[in-house]
C-alpha cells in the first residue's frame, strides 16, 4: 500500500516557539515512517516556512538555516505544499497536516482554517474549537452555560490601560487580592502573573498586554492543580485518568514548567474517587461544548479546604515534550506515544472523511 504523506508543522510565531520544537521532535520520532512519508516544515519566529531535512535538524535547530521554503497553500487543487528550491518551485502533495504549534498562529484556529481551505485533514481540533479554546475569555463564556465552577474574572482590553486607574478600580471592586492576570490568548503560562497588591496589578497588566490585546484578571484559587487528557475518535470522547502538577514556584509558570527540575508531575494523585470522576466528566463536557475534536488537555484546581473542582483552561494542542502531562496520562491508559500519535492521525483522517461526505 502506498504511503500517506504527513506534513508536520512546528516552531511558529508565538512565544511558545521553542516548546513547539521540543514537542515536534517527540511526535516526529513517534510517527511510523514505514507507514508514512514524513515532511518536516518549520516556521520561524518571523513567519518563514522552511523545509527541515531530518529529525536531527529539528532537534539541533539547524533547520532555521534551510534554503528550501515549504509553504502550505490554501489552493485545494494543489493539495499540499509548494517547495521553493534554488528559485524553482514544485508542488508536493500531502495527505495530512499534523500541526505541533502551541499558542498564537498555530493553536488558535489560523492553521486549522488554512487546512480547511486546502481541503486537507488536520490532526486535532478544528478552526472553531481551536479559536474559542485559545481565547480564555470566550472559553469562560461557553463554560458559564455548563454546571462547572470556574474562577470569577474581569475582562480588560489593552486599549483600556490608557486609563490604568479606571482599570485598577474596576478590578478592585470585583475581586480581592491576590489575583492572577493572564493574556486571553497565550499558552504555557506566558505573560501570566500573580498580583498581590495594586502595584503588582499594574505591572502584571503591562506584562499581559505585551502578549495580547485582551487580558483576564481572575480571582486566585488556592488549591491543587489537576489535569485530564481527552482523546476523541469517531465521535467517541475518552478521558484519561487525572494527573497533578506540583510547581517548584509560587504557581506553574513557564519557567516552572520547562526549566525547573523540581516541578513534579504526579500521574495518580491521592484525591477522592468522586473528585477524580467529576474532573473526568467535566473535561469531556467542556471538550464537547467547545466542539472539540481529536485531543485536548483540560486543567482544573481542586480548591483547598472545600475540595471544590474549579475549571481553569483547556488546551487543544497540549505539549508533547518528555515532561508533558498529556502523553504521560495516555501512556498510563495503555497508549504509549507511538500508539497515541497513530490514534490521533486516524482520528483526523476519519473526521475528514466524514466531513467530505456531508
Amino acid at each position: 500500500m502506498e504511503k500517506k504523506t504527513i506534513a508536520l508543522l512546528f516552531g511558529g510565531q508565538s512565544s511558545e516557539h521553542e516548546i513547539s520544537c521540543m514537542s515536534a521532535a517527540t511526535v516526529a520520532a513517534a510517527i511510523d515512517q514505514e507507514k508514512y512519508e514524513l515532511i518536516l516544515v518549520g516556521i520561524t519566529k518571523a513567519g518563514k516556512w522552511l523545509l527541515a531535512d531530518s529529525l536531527e535538524q529539528l532537534k539541533d535547530g539547524s533547520w532555521r538555516e534551510s534554503q528550501v521554503q515549504a509553504i502550505l497553500v490554501p489552493d485545494a487543487l494543489v493539495g499540499g505544499l509548494i517547495l521553493i528550491r534554488d528559485g524553482r518551485t514544485e508542488e508536493k502533495k500531502i495527505d495530512l497536516v499534523y500541526p505541533v504549534l502551541h499558542g498564537l498562529f498555530g493553536e488558535d484556529g489560523t492553521v486549522q482554517g488554512l487546512t480547511a481551505l486546502a481541503k486537507l485533514p488536520c490532526v486535532g481540533c478544528g478552526m472553531l474549537s481551536s479559536a474559542v479554546s485559545m481565547d480564555k475569555f470566550f472559553t469562560k463564556v461557553i463554560v458559564d452555560d455548563l454546571e462547572v465552577d470556574q474562577a470569577k474574572f474581569v475582562p480588560v482590553r489593552r486599549k483600556e490601560l490608557r486609563d490604568m486607574d479606571a482599570v485598577v478600580a474596576r478590578v478592585e471592586a470585583a475581586l480581592p487580592y491576590p489575583v492572577f492576570v493572564k493574556p486571553s490568548n497565550a499558552g504555557s503560562s506566558k505573560g501570566v502573573s500573580k498580583a498581590k497588591n495594586r502595584e503588582g496589578l499594574v505591572q502584571a497588566l503591562k506584562v499581559a498586554a505585551a502578549e495580547d490585546s485582551k487580558i483576564l484578571v481572575e480571582e486566585a484559587i488556592v488549591g491543587r492543580e489537576m489535569e485530564c487528557a481527552i482523546l476523541e475518535r469517531g465521535g467517541v470522547i475518552r478521558a484519561s485518568g487525572v494527573g497533578e502538577v506540583k510547581a517548584a514556584a509560587e504557581f506553574y509558570d513557564y519557567d516552572a514548567k520547562y526549566n525547573n527540575s523540581e516541578s513534579l508531575t504526579i500521574l495518580s494523585p491521592d484525591i477522592p474517587e468522586e473528585k477524580r470522576e467529576e474532573i473526568r466528566r467535566a473535561s469531556m463536557e467542556i471538550f464537547e461544548a467547545v466542539d472539540g475534536r481529536g485531543m485536548a488537555r483540560v486543567d482544573f484546581f481542586l480548591e483547598e479546604g472545600t475540595n471544590r473542582v474549579v475549571f481553569n483552561e483547556i488546551n487543544t494542542l497540549p505539549g508533547f515534550t518528555s515532561i508533558s502531562m498529556y502523553p504521560m496520562l495516555w501512556d498510563e491508559q495503555g497508549y504509549p506515544i507511538r500508539a497515541l500519535v497513530e490514534e490521533l492521525i486516524q482520528s483526523a483522517l476519519e473526521a475528514f472523511g466524514e466531513d467530505e461526505n456531508r
